[in-house]
């Protein structure tokens, strides 16, 4: 029985030593804080919110508008970088960089975009196109529908005509519970002689708030 136990305890330790030797190495591989720019390569302008990923690593960074970015990785490591309208590019960081700051002017090539053919042909006739131009219907792109989905008064609309959910109708009760539990064993207080509940009740009089709403 104690040499089983002794040997547990020989293999515990052993794994806390492996262990902390491999954080050491993590811990004591050189790093390096690169400072850059994104930047086209045909008339070096720069590229704004071009994405700097690390290779096979869950962390980045974004440019800025100016195409400036930073970011601090492990000599050795790739960088990715990636923009809409242009083609991917990786860098891979040298080894021998001497001292922990690279400075480095990253030059993005623009891709080719090949679109479908599109045949354009005029109406047959003025009226047909005065026609078409009034009563058309021409469908909403996704920008429109966006815009008219989080517009001010159709959510207004919404929140007063939908009905609420579940998570509405606990947080409404509890909020109730919470200013009735304010008042226990006490009278509540009678705004009839607050000025404060007279002023807001002639605001929301002249607003019409207690028209029939149809």
């Amino acid at each position: 029985m104690l040499s089983t136990v002794r040997i547990y305890l020989c293999l515990l330790i052993a794994n806390l030593l492996i262990a902390a030797s491999v954080e050491a190495q993590v811990v004591d591989k050189p790093i390096v804080q690169i400072n850059g720019v994104t930047m086209t390569a045909d008339s070096l302008r720069a590229v704004p919110g071009a994405i700097i990923l690390v290779k096979n690593k869950n962390r980045g960074v974004a440019a800025s508008n100016l195409g400036v970015f930073s970011i601090v990785v492990y000599k050795g490591d790739t960088l990715q970088f990636s923009a809409l309208g242009f083609r991917p590019k990786e860098y891979a960081v040298p080894e021998n960089v001497e001292g922990q700051y690279l400075s480095l002017i990253q030059l993005m090539v623009q891709d080719t975009f090949y679109l479908p053919e599109t045949i354009i042909r005029p109406y047959p006739s003025r009226r047909a196109f005065e026609y078409a131009f009034q009563y058309e219907q021409i469908p909403d792109d996704q920008y429109e529908i966006a815009r008219k989905n989080t517009d001010a008064l159709t959510l207004r609309a919404l929140a007063y005509l939908l009905p609420k959910d579940g998570g509405e109708n606990q947080s409404s009760y509890q909020n109730q519970q919470a200013r009735q539990a304010v008042y226990y064993g006490q009278a509540r207080p009678m705004n009839i002689f607050n000025p404060l509940a007279w002023a807001e009740f002639f605001e929301a009089w002249k607003r019409g708030d207690f028209r029939k709403k149809y």
